[in-house]
């Protein structure tokens, strides 16, 4: 017989109580001061099983230890054109917030390329949005709505998805496996726009391998998804790809100025996160790189069943291929 939601967690705060010194500190800036609601985001990746969201969460303090996690926020890439660059080939963005004051991302699925750096530029980028979502972004989302906000809403804009996200698949499954295991349960709802029948075809094949939970969390939107949306956020919060049909995510806003474009590194989310960085590192200069190099962090071994949805969508995307060849050829 299981234990209640309440008794698991008073079980596994006991078990928190006793970790060594080093991830208790790191723990600290994982949760925030609201180390409940963090313990309980890992009890839910785990199906409320105690030990398995314990191993799970000391698994990712000691990863966060060892990859030096807490100092992330404090280490600029450089120079400033590489991480323009970087903007340019990983979209994602902050564009606003839903009415429940979760914060909105917005991830450019189909148009970003992970072409302009090696991989670990992508994943210090990616972590550091992470961080700054957790140490910053949220902090304020609670105290302005006096209440604990520790999830987000993801807005995926797939347009632009083509067979040629084969070659991403690597860098993707790197990335989520970093979000498995040490962010889990950090996203409310996933709504996916935009969706060419190149997606439609690999969602087929891949639902089915999703977890219950997970699987609850993903809406298909019809279009940009801008009448959905407004439902649960302003209008001004809407990514610029939802707020018209058509509208698409470009690397460069065609309806509206750069600044409109969450994607953009002139977008006043990547300016704010920029000049902390900056700012973090200025305040502890032994920190500070010697020299232009990204920030290594060691890639986590992907949970097999993340591991076989992986390979499905490869061998769909090769389908999918030797189908388009195919039909050239007739």
């Amino acid at each position: 017989m299981g234990v209640s939601n309440e008794d698991a967690i008073k079980q596994f705060q006991s078990l928190m109580e006793v970790v060594d010194e080093p991830l208790k500190q790191t723990f600290k800036n994982m949760h925030q001061g609201y180390p409940t609601e963090t313990l309980a985001r890992f009890l839910k990746a785990r199906e409320w099983n105690v030990h398995k969201a314990h191993k799970m969460l000391v698994d990712c303090l000691n990863w966060r230890v060892q990859n030096e996690i807490d100092n992330i926020l404090a280490k600029p890439i450089i120079p400033t054109d590489l991480y323009k660059a970087i903007r340019d080939s990983q979209l994602i963005g902050l564009s606003g917030f839903s009415r429940e004051g979760l914060p909105v991302i917005a991830v450019g699925v189909g148009l970003s390329t992970f072409d302009k750096a090696s991989v670990h530029y992508y994943v210090q980028s990616h972590i550091q949005m992470n961080e700054y979502r957790d140490r910053v972004i949220l902090p304020i989302a609670s105290k302005n709505h006096e209440r604990p906000i520790s999830t987000c809403i993801k807005v995926l804009d797939m347009t632009g998805l083509k067979l040629s996200a084969l070659n991403q698949i690597k860098i993707l499954s790197v990335i989520s496996t970093i979000d498995d295991l040490n962010y889990p349960e950090k996203t409310e709802t996933y709504y996916v726009v935009n969706a060419p029948y190149v997606f439609s075809a690999c969602w087929k094949v891949v639902k089915p391998l999703l977890q219950e939970r997970t699987r609850r969390k993903i809406q298909v939107l019809q279009g940009c998804g801008r009448d959905e949306l407004l439902k649960v956020m302003e209008y001004a919060s809407l990514p610029h790809f939802c707020k018209r049909e058509g509208s698409g995510s470009s690397r460069h806003s065609r309806n509206g100025t750069m600044t409109e474009n969450c994607f953009s590194s002139d977008h006043h989310f990547h300016q704010q996160l920029y000049n902390y960085i900056k700012e973090q590192a200025a305040s502890r200069p032994s920190l500070l790189p010697i020299k232009q190099g990204s920030f290594h962090v060691a890639f986590p071994e992907p949970d097999p069943k993340d591991a076989k949805i992986a390979e499905t969508i490869e061998t769909e995307l090769h389908r999918l291929e030797d189908l388009d060849g195919l039909d050239k050829l007739l």
